[in-house]
């Protein structure tokens, strides 16, 4: 199973303790700004790559000596550096692919964001987004096993198409069964579960599998 984790440079209070994903053989790709965030919390990245235009020359020679590999980009292009470290990420053919450090700041780069796990799902891979305070996945048409998460207890089922049909939560507080959920309802927000595992099923649509806490702010 090989897992990849791409590090944007979102803003610092958004990112978690990553050393808590360090699994073995994970690999590391750090997204410009993202780098450094990486080697700030003591994990040296497999792969650097981006414009760096978000990094002082001193802060972009110490990524050069601390990556195993760099590849550098002209700032003016018609990628993103998230969709370069993303384009890197599928060439391994991973299982599952994190995304750290690619929410809060800018909303257009955060909702651009979002839907970079449609294309992670239309190559048949599992997409994670984590931040401090949520844990997003990407959900075709299927049924699926959730289990109890401490730290990601809230559940939310939100449409990422017009609607979403057939829509049904078993071992929930607020079970569905069969549900019709049209975009911007409210229908299937802030839900849990009600045993150590539940399953949720629907058959037209995509979801947005959100798992949250309350984040408390300094």
């Amino acid at each position: 199973m090989t897992k990849v984790a791409i590090v944007g440079g979102g803003p610092m209070k958004h990112i978690p303790n990553l050393t808590e994903y360090n699994e073995e053989n994970m690999i590391w790709i750090g997204a410009d700004h993202g780098c450094k965030v990486l080697i700030q919390q003591g994990i040296r990245p497999n792969y650097c790559v981006g414009d760096f235009d978000s990094v002082t020359e001193e802060e972009l020679q110490l990524i050069r000596d601390a990556s195993h590999s760099i590849e550098e980009y002209e700032a003016e292009k018609d990628e993103t550096d998230l969709e370069i470290a993303l384009r890197k990420a599928l060439s391994f053919h991973p299982t599952v692919l994190y995304f750290f450090g690619v929410t809060g700041g800018r909303l257009d780069h955060e909702l651009v964001n979002l839907q970079l796990l449609h294309t992670v799902e239309q190559h048949k891979v599992r997409g994670i987004i984590v931040d401090n305070g949520n844990w997003v996945e990407l959900k075709v048409p299927g049924t699926y096993k959730i289990e109890h998460d401490d730290a990601f207890s809230n559940l939310s089922f939100i449409p990422f198409t017009p609607e979403i049909k057939g829509l049904t939560l078993s071992s929930f507080y607020y079970p569905l069964e069969n549900a019709t959920v049209q975009w911007g309802s409210t229908l299937s927000i802030s839900n849990k579960l009600i045993s150590e595992s539940g399953t949720f099923s629907f058959r037209e649509g995509i979801v947005l599998l959100v798992k949250s806490r309350d984040v408390l702010e300094p």
